[in-house]
Protein backbone atom coordinates (compact mmCIF):
# COMPACT_ATOMS: atom_id res chain seq x y z
CA UNK A 1 0.00 0.00 0.00
CA UNK A 2 0.59 3.89 -1.00
CA UNK A 3 0.73 5.76 2.61
CA UNK A 4 -1.01 8.90 2.19
CA UNK A 5 1.91 11.38 2.01
CA UNK A 6 3.57 9.50 0.03
CA UNK A 7 0.79 9.70 -1.92
CA UNK A 8 0.34 13.15 -2.06
CA UNK A 9 3.98 13.75 -2.54
CA UNK A 10 3.92 11.89 -5.84
CA UNK A 11 0.84 13.57 -7.04
CA UNK A 12 2.75 17.08 -6.00
CA UNK A 13 5.87 15.49 -8.26
CA UNK A 14 3.82 14.48 -11.08
CA UNK A 15 2.11 18.27 -11.47
CA UNK A 16 5.72 19.50 -10.89
CA UNK A 17 6.80 17.62 -14.14
CA UNK A 18 4.19 18.23 -16.48
CA UNK A 19 4.10 22.04 -15.85
CA UNK A 20 8.09 22.29 -16.27
CA UNK A 21 9.52 24.58 -18.79
CA UNK A 22 13.05 25.10 -17.79
CA UNK A 23 14.58 24.45 -21.17
CA UNK A 24 13.25 26.58 -23.71
CA UNK A 25 15.06 23.96 -26.95
CA UNK A 26 12.93 21.07 -24.76
CA UNK A 27 9.88 23.01 -24.81
CA UNK A 28 9.92 24.32 -28.60
CA UNK A 29 10.49 20.82 -29.39
CA UNK A 30 8.07 18.85 -27.24
CA UNK A 31 5.15 20.94 -28.59
CA UNK A 32 6.23 21.46 -32.21
CA UNK A 33 5.93 17.73 -32.65
CA UNK A 34 2.56 17.75 -31.00
CA UNK A 35 1.56 20.57 -33.16
CA UNK A 36 2.87 19.22 -36.25
CA UNK A 37 2.36 15.33 -35.52
CA UNK A 38 3.27 12.32 -37.62
CA UNK A 39 1.48 11.83 -40.11
CA UNK A 40 0.34 8.15 -39.26
CA UNK A 41 -0.85 10.14 -36.06
CA UNK A 42 -2.62 12.63 -37.43
CA UNK A 43 -5.81 12.15 -35.57
CA UNK A 44 -4.05 11.79 -32.15
CA UNK A 45 -4.34 14.69 -29.52
CA UNK A 46 -0.25 14.62 -28.83
CA UNK A 47 0.70 15.01 -25.01
CA UNK A 48 3.56 16.91 -25.73
CA UNK A 49 4.63 17.90 -22.26
CA UNK A 50 7.19 16.73 -20.12
CA UNK A 51 6.83 12.66 -19.37
CA UNK A 52 6.48 12.04 -15.49
CA UNK A 53 7.15 8.09 -13.96
CA UNK A 54 4.87 4.85 -14.51
CA UNK A 55 4.16 2.23 -12.00
CA UNK A 56 4.19 0.79 -9.10
CA UNK A 57 5.84 3.66 -6.28
CA UNK A 58 6.27 0.79 -3.68
CA UNK A 59 8.23 -1.37 -6.00
CA UNK A 60 11.89 -2.94 -5.52
CA UNK A 61 12.53 -2.21 -8.79
CA UNK A 62 13.36 0.78 -10.69
CA UNK A 63 13.73 1.00 -14.60
CA UNK A 64 15.37 3.93 -15.56
CA UNK A 65 15.78 4.99 -19.08
CA UNK A 66 17.27 8.24 -21.46
CA UNK A 67 14.14 10.10 -22.69
CA UNK A 68 10.39 10.48 -23.97
CA UNK A 69 10.36 9.19 -27.90
CA UNK A 70 8.92 12.15 -30.08
CA UNK A 71 6.15 9.92 -31.32
CA UNK A 72 5.75 7.47 -28.40
CA UNK A 73 5.45 9.31 -25.04
CA UNK A 74 5.67 12.63 -26.44
CA UNK A 75 2.08 12.05 -28.32
CA UNK A 76 0.22 8.59 -25.41
CA UNK A 77 1.58 11.10 -22.00
CA UNK A 78 3.05 7.78 -20.63
CA UNK A 79 6.73 6.33 -20.23
CA UNK A 80 7.69 3.66 -23.07
CA UNK A 81 4.54 3.98 -24.62
CA UNK A 82 3.40 3.45 -28.41
CA UNK A 83 6.75 3.20 -30.19
CA UNK A 84 9.15 0.36 -31.01
CA UNK A 85 11.16 0.55 -27.73
CA UNK A 86 8.36 0.21 -25.81
CA UNK A 87 7.12 -3.00 -27.99
CA UNK A 88 10.42 -4.85 -27.41
CA UNK A 89 10.80 -3.72 -23.73
CA UNK A 90 7.11 -4.77 -22.69
CA UNK A 91 7.47 -8.07 -24.39
CA UNK A 92 10.16 -8.80 -22.22
CA UNK A 93 8.73 -7.36 -19.15
CA UNK A 94 5.49 -9.64 -19.98
CA UNK A 95 6.96 -12.47 -20.60
CA UNK A 96 9.25 -12.06 -17.26
CA UNK A 97 6.31 -11.41 -15.04
CA UNK A 98 6.76 -7.45 -14.40
CA UNK A 99 3.49 -6.67 -16.50
CA UNK A 100 0.41 -7.74 -16.72
CA UNK A 101 0.58 -7.11 -20.60
CA UNK A 102 2.82 -7.32 -23.46
CA UNK A 103 1.40 -4.14 -25.17
CA UNK A 104 1.91 -0.75 -23.98
CA UNK A 105 -0.11 1.77 -26.90
CA UNK A 106 -1.70 3.67 -24.68
CA UNK A 107 -2.72 5.67 -21.08
CA UNK A 108 -5.67 3.63 -21.41
CA UNK A 109 -4.62 0.14 -22.67
CA UNK A 110 -5.02 -1.42 -19.00
CA UNK A 111 -1.42 -2.16 -18.52
CA UNK A 112 0.10 -2.50 -15.26
CA UNK A 113 3.35 -2.47 -14.38
CA UNK A 114 4.94 -4.09 -11.32
CA UNK A 115 7.71 -1.82 -11.27
CA UNK A 116 8.11 1.66 -11.40
CA UNK A 117 9.84 3.40 -14.55
CA UNK A 118 10.08 6.61 -15.21
CA UNK A 119 13.11 8.54 -17.69
CA UNK A 120 16.52 11.06 -16.77
CA UNK A 121 15.03 13.32 -19.25
CA UNK A 122 11.28 14.52 -18.80
CA UNK A 123 10.77 16.04 -22.38
CA UNK A 124 11.91 14.60 -25.82
CA UNK A 125 15.14 16.09 -27.17
CA UNK A 126 16.39 16.93 -30.89
CA UNK A 127 17.88 13.93 -31.82
CA UNK A 128 17.57 11.54 -28.71
CA UNK A 129 20.64 14.13 -26.68
CA UNK A 130 20.18 16.25 -24.07
CA UNK A 131 22.57 19.13 -23.57
CA UNK A 132 24.63 18.91 -20.08
CA UNK A 133 22.35 21.79 -18.98
CA UNK A 134 18.99 19.69 -19.47
CA UNK A 135 20.13 16.80 -17.68
CA UNK A 136 21.21 18.71 -14.98
CA UNK A 137 17.73 21.00 -15.14
CA UNK A 138 15.86 16.95 -14.75
CA UNK A 139 17.77 15.91 -12.45
CA UNK A 140 16.18 17.46 -9.29
CA UNK A 141 12.83 15.35 -10.83
CA UNK A 142 14.82 11.81 -10.38
CA UNK A 143 16.06 12.71 -6.88
CA UNK A 144 12.39 13.69 -6.21
CA UNK A 145 10.79 10.52 -7.46
CA UNK A 146 13.87 8.17 -6.22
CA UNK A 147 13.32 9.15 -2.80
CA UNK A 148 9.90 8.15 -2.73
CA UNK A 149 10.55 4.45 -3.65
CA UNK A 150 11.38 3.49 -0.42
CA UNK A 151 11.16 0.03 -0.91
CA UNK A 152 13.83 0.29 -3.61
CA UNK A 153 16.55 -2.75 -3.68
CA UNK A 154 17.66 -2.31 -7.37
CA UNK A 155 17.81 0.01 -10.36
CA UNK A 156 18.02 -0.83 -14.43
CA UNK A 157 19.70 1.49 -16.30
CA UNK A 158 18.46 1.38 -19.86
CA UNK A 159 21.11 2.95 -21.91
CA UNK A 160 24.67 4.90 -20.56
CA UNK A 161 22.51 8.16 -19.76
CA UNK A 162 19.54 5.82 -17.92
CA UNK A 163 22.72 4.13 -16.22
CA UNK A 164 24.85 6.77 -15.21
CA UNK A 165 21.85 9.30 -14.03
CA UNK A 166 21.63 6.86 -10.93
CA UNK A 167 24.96 6.84 -10.11
CA UNK A 168 24.71 10.64 -9.94
CA UNK A 169 22.15 10.83 -7.79
CA UNK A 170 23.83 8.42 -5.50
CA UNK A 171 27.38 10.87 -6.28
CA UNK A 172 25.48 13.61 -4.47
CA UNK A 173 25.58 11.86 -1.14
CA UNK A 174 28.73 9.16 -1.59
CA UNK A 175 32.03 9.54 -2.27
CA UNK A 176 31.91 7.88 -5.65
CA UNK A 177 33.72 7.82 -9.18
CA UNK A 178 31.67 7.31 -11.93
CA UNK A 179 34.69 5.58 -14.07
CA UNK A 180 34.65 2.87 -10.99
CA UNK A 181 31.07 1.99 -12.54
CA UNK A 182 31.54 1.41 -16.09
CA UNK A 183 28.20 0.87 -18.02
CA UNK A 184 28.15 -2.63 -19.67
CA UNK A 185 25.31 -4.64 -20.15
CA UNK A 186 24.48 -7.14 -17.71
CA UNK A 187 26.76 -5.79 -15.24
CA UNK A 188 25.31 -5.54 -11.52
CA UNK A 189 26.95 -2.99 -9.35
CA UNK A 190 26.25 -2.90 -5.53
CA UNK A 191 26.49 1.00 -4.59
CA UNK A 192 27.88 2.66 -1.43
CA UNK A 193 23.80 3.22 -0.91
CA UNK A 194 23.39 -0.59 -0.92
CA UNK A 195 21.42 -0.19 -4.31
CA UNK A 196 22.22 -2.61 -6.83
CA UNK A 197 22.60 -0.68 -10.54
CA UNK A 198 22.68 -2.69 -13.68
CA UNK A 199 23.31 -1.99 -16.72
CA UNK A 200 21.04 -2.76 -19.99
CA UNK A 201 21.89 -1.92 -23.95
CA UNK A 202 18.49 0.99 -24.57
CA UNK A 203 16.18 -1.52 -26.06
CA UNK A 204 15.68 1.30 -29.29
CA UNK A 205 15.36 0.05 -33.17
CA UNK A 206 19.07 1.10 -33.53
CA UNK A 207 20.25 -1.86 -30.79
CA UNK A 208 17.30 -4.23 -31.19
CA UNK A 209 17.87 -4.28 -35.43
CA UNK A 210 21.59 -4.71 -34.82
CA UNK A 211 20.92 -7.64 -32.54
CA UNK A 212 23.23 -5.54 -29.91
CA UNK A 213 20.15 -5.94 -27.71
CA UNK A 214 17.96 -9.42 -28.48
CA UNK A 215 14.82 -10.55 -26.67
CA UNK A 216 16.83 -13.55 -24.81
CA UNK A 217 19.75 -10.80 -23.66
CA UNK A 218 16.78 -8.79 -22.27
CA UNK A 219 14.60 -11.75 -20.81
CA UNK A 220 17.73 -13.08 -19.35
CA UNK A 221 18.91 -10.15 -17.68
CA UNK A 222 15.35 -9.50 -16.42
CA UNK A 223 15.11 -12.82 -14.75
CA UNK A 224 18.58 -12.28 -12.77
CA UNK A 225 17.22 -8.94 -12.19
CA UNK A 226 13.69 -11.02 -10.67
CA UNK A 227 16.10 -13.26 -8.72
CA UNK A 228 18.11 -10.60 -6.75
CA UNK A 229 14.61 -9.19 -5.50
Amino acid sequence: MINILSSNNYKNLKNDIINCRKCPRLVDFRERIAREKRKSYLDWNYWGKPIHGFGEINSKLLILGLAPAAHGANRTGRVFTGDKSADFLFKSLYQTHFSNQRDSVSVDDGLELYAYMTVAVKCVPPGDKPLASEKDNCSGFLSREVKLLSNLKMVLGLGKIGFESYLRFVKKDYNLKLADYPFKHGKFYTLPNNIILVGSYHPSPRNVNTNLLTSDMMNTLLNDIKKEI
